[in-house]
């Protein structure tokens, strides 16, 4: 019985995590975007964004893989980290459509 916990656990990890970064390189796209005229600025913060986002990229594969999300949900999620204002709009839609989901396994585990 302890596999249903630990499967909520990793679920509910991972959704945070995505979140979380979703939030992170959001930000930094829009920064990135805003520093453009400024040649300097933009060369520090265009490396840090490409960083966060590849560490983006391993929490979006890792929501995919745990709940078995569909390709266009990839593809949305992947291209939030290149389009300025899209991580806040698909991070709402993804954690709108998966929270139901995360409720109703704890109500399963826990019985």
């Amino acid at each position: 019985m302890a596999q249903p916990a630990r499967s909520l656990t990793s679920r509910r990890g991972a959704l945070l995590r995505y979140r979380v970064m979703a939030y992170v390189v959001g930000v930094m796209l829009i920064v990135v975007f805003a520093s453009i005229p400024f040649d300097s600025v933009e060369a520090v913060v265009g490396p840090i964004h490409g960083v966060l986002y590849i560490v983006y990229l391993i929490t979006v594969l890792q929501v995919v893989f745990l709940f078995g999300l569909n390709l266009w949900t990839l593809l949305a999620m992947v291209a939030s980290g290149w389009v300025p204002f899209l991580a806040f709009v698909t991070e709402w839609w993804v954690h709108r459509r998966l929270q139901p989901e995360i409720q109703g396994t704890e109500v399963e585990g826990t019985g």
